[in-house]
């Protein structure tokens, strides 16, 4: 099942499940979502998809990959490095990743499995944790490296957290669909070159683990979005570095899921003058 949040051709903000024979329409799901999965007698035609979820947080890991730990020439992590994007730099399949106008200026891709949480979940042993999987996205952790480690002394949650650095989509698989989330092929591809290609098996923290590690800290709320890390190929290990620019389309694939595409262009700075 395919779990998407779209606009109508009314306008309308909905959730529904695509159609597999016609991906023009969605039979919607009543009620809050993701809430209830009992499916309506309505279909309505797509007009535009939107991130799959609306989050109430979003939570995200570094250094989940072995091969990224080893391209960053850090240790392993001992326990789940942990850190959060705002809601607010939330963007759905084919919304433009903004360059910030007034800067940063290293401004990186990171393509990543992420996982929605179905229902409340508190203290869960990694059983209880997998149980509360609604499903499985696509993810870009857009990251500005300047601030991430240098302008913001270390602190990565600015850097992180502008507008439009969480490119999220473009549907939600639900786990009998996708029965081994641990050995899935992910890839990351700029301007059509793949510039990331991993799989899941190379994560450090399983994703039952940092669901129930991170209950032991919050309620995870329905809806909440975990990031699970990402692997190797980011630009900034690159010689030279690799960084985002004006013009430049981001695709993050992952088997089993789809495709999650945005273009990237650089926002206006309001207070520099010019067209």
């Amino acid at each position: 099942m395919r779990r998407i949040r779209f606009l109508s051709e009314k306008g309308t903000v909905l959730t529904g499940v695509l159609c597999d024979d016609d991906p023009s329409q969605a039979q919607v799901l009543p009620g809050r979502f993701p809430g209830n999965p009992t499916r309506a007698k309505t279909f309505r035609r797509i007009r535009r998809l939107l991130a799959p979820v609306a989050p109430p947080n979003i939570l995200a890991l570094g250094l989940n990959y072995r091969q990224h730990a080893a391209e960053t020439r850090m240790d392993l992590p001992r326990i789940p490095v942990v850190f959060m994007k705002a809601t607010s730099s939330l963007v759905g399949p084919g919304d433009p990743i903004l360059l910030p106008g007034a800067g940063p200026d290293h401004v990186d891709y990171e393509g990543e499995l992420a996982v929605v949480i179905g229902r409340e979940v508190r203290n869960a042993s990694p059983d209880a944790a997998r149980a509360a999987v609604l499903g499985y996205t696509c993810a870009n952790d857009v990251s500005a490296r300047d601030w991430q480690f240098s302008e913001q002394n270390g602190q990565w949650i600015r850097g992180k957290s502008f507008d439009t650095f969480c490119p999220l989509g473009p549907w939600i698989v639900t786990p009998e669909a996708l029965p081994d989330p641990q050995r899935l092929r992910l890839r990351t591809l700029l301007n059509g070159t793949v510039v990331q290609e991993a799989s899941t098996a190379d994560m450090i923290f399983s994703i039952p683990d940092i669901i129930s590690d991170l209950s032991r800290t919050m309620t995870l709320l329905p809806g909440t979005v975990i990031l699970t890390g990402t692997p190797q190929g980011v630009g900034f290990s690159r010689t030279p570095p690799l960084f985002l620019r004006d013009g430049d389309t981001v695709t993050v694939e992952i088997e089993g899921i789809g495709a999650l595409t945005n273009p990237v262009r650089t926002e206006r700075d309001p207070a520099r003058p010019g067209p």
